[in-house]
């Protein structure tokens, strides 16, 4: 079954590993939900050079990739179209991963703040309580 990749989804891989804050990242991952709509790959020719940028960004990071289809025409020569797929699993990856690493870091502070506590601590709490 092929995943879906929701905005939230994209938005939050950006934001994780690019670096960048949550509202900048939505409005990239809003462009490039634009310009795939439902599709897992688009053209590389809709794309503006300052648009481009963007996607070579993400292909570093391992979100998106490349494929190209050669064609031979009528008159002999070989006419190259290249596109940019959606990889559904990495992006799913990222945005899941970053949450688990949220998690990681609040709960074990959550588990240990009681653990952290010297005796002095506790006896002076206790002496409030009394």
């Amino acid at each position: 079954m092929a995943e879906i990749v929701t905005l939230e989804d994209l938005s939050r891989a950006i934001s994780n590993r690019i670096g960048i804050d949550e509202k900048h990242a939505a409005r990239d991952a809003n462009f490039i939900m634009d310009i795939f709509g439902f599709d897992d790959r688009v053209i590389d020719n809709v794309l503006e050079p300052e648009d481009r940028q963007l996607f070579y960004i993400l292909e570093e990071e391992g979100m998106l990739t490349t494929e190209r289809e050669e064609t031979t025409l009528y008159d002999g020569r070989e006419w190259r179209t290249h596109y940019w797929l959606f990889k559904k699993d990495v992006i799913c990856r990222y945005s899941e991963e970053e949450m688990m690493q949220r998690k990681k870091r609040v709960e074990p502070e959550a588990e240990n703040v009681y653990e952290t506590l010297t005796d002095d601590m506790w006896a002076v709490r206790s002496a409030r309580a009394a």
